[in-house]
């Protein structure tokens, strides 16, 4: 996948991952950078869990969101504390 497409997705992980955990978003860079962290943290934590997804683009903002979500709620108790 390229670098172009990493962004996308992870700026849609980021978006959607945003309005699951309201109140948690950082903006439109910052959601990026959230999506492409879910998606290193999905990428690992999927697999560990015996998770398989869709494949495809679909599929990887899927594991993207799921990832940014995991990130987003850590995110908020770290911001809480």
């Amino acid at each position: 996948m390229g670098i172009v497409a990493a962004l996308i997705i992870g700026a849609i992980a980021g978006w959607l991952a945003g309005k699951i955990v309201h109140g948690a978003g950082f903006g439109l860079i910052g959601n990026i950078v959230v999506g492409i962290i879910g998606a290193l943290v999905a990428s690992w934590v999927l697999p560990q869990l015996h998770i398989a997804l869709a494949t495809g683009t679909v599929g990887a903002i899927v594991d993207a969101t799921i990832g940014a979500v995991i990130v987003l709620v850590i995110l908020s108790l770290i911001r809480r504390v």
